[in-house]
């Protein structure tokens, strides 16, 4: 199969990017996204050109890491995979890809298209820890806990930080990605002594990284690649509410976030 690629090309957050057409030939159909950047960096490194930058690690589906925007959608046309899990067949022989990083204030660029996703990081350490003692192993998993609440539970923890809905979103907000960390928490014994202050401490981190509000387009659990619902945003923007009725620790937000 042969492609042309239009691939964004910036040295540094600082600098101005712009987008260089590649063309490449041969490619397997049943190579990875991945993989078909791999022999383009080859091509580019033997010519004596500086490679591709791009995040990549576990190449599972598992790291989130293969954070691209791919013809205009987060992780490319298929639905519920990362980048790493597609596949050049999604393709038609001949087609033109253009391939850029994640288009948001608070994923500054670092190299081409990998971006710096700490803001991420610091949301999760403002939530704090879970103060509950819960015992040893056994005792831990004594706790009765339906089965519906633990598979919800499950799947809210499914979240691997990517970003997608982020990028998904007209107004770059995280709300999915804090409600998924919020939920998985929250939805267990362990987690809910502390949801609202948690709910409260993250969304405040959230804003102040400089995220935008949620305004209930859907277009981040769309192009979630673990499908995440946006219940858990509902559950969010309860639990905030809920802190802000008796918390003074953080200023009330001058505008709401929808839910």
């Amino acid at each position: 199969m042969n492609f042309t690629l239009k691939i964004w090309r910036q040295k540094d957050a600082s600098s101005k990017g712009q987008f260089k057409t590649y063309q490449i030939s041969d490619i397997s159909a049943d190579s990875s996204f991945l993989e078909m950047i791999d022999e383009l960096n080859e091509h580019l490194v033997k010519q004596g050109e500086e490679p591709v930058h791009f995040d990549h690690d576990c190449r599972e589906g598992i790291c989130g890491t293969c954070s691209m925007y791919i013809n205009g959608r987060p992780h490319g046309p298929q639905k519920g995979i990362t980048t790493c899990q597609l596949h050049m067949r999604s393709f038609k022989d001949g087609d033109t890809i253009t391939i850029e990083p994640w288009r948001a204030k608070p994923f500054p660029v670092v190299r081409d298209l990998v971006v710096d996703r700490s803001a991420f990081d610091r949301i999760m350490q403002a939530g704090g820890y879970i103060s509950v003692s819960t015992g040893g192993v056994p005792d831990a998993n004594e706790i009765p806990i339906p089965t519906s609440i633990a598979n919800e539970a499950m799947d809210a923890a499914t979240c691997i930080g990517c970003g997608a809905c982020v990028a998904a979103c007209k107004n770059a907000s995280a709300m999915l990605f804090v409600a998924a960390k919020i939920s998985h928490l929250s939805l267990l014994p362990q987690g809910q002594v502390e949801s609202e202050t948690r709910a409260e401490n993250m969304v405040a981190q959230m804003d102040k990284e400089g995220f935008g509000f949620c305004t209930n387009t859907g277009a981040c659990s769309a192009e979630c690649p673990k499908e995440i619902s946006l219940t858990h945003i509902a559950r969010l923007n309860r639990q905030y509410y809920m802190a802000k009725q008796t918390s003074d620790n953080i200023p009330d937000k001058e505008e709401i976030h929808e839910g």
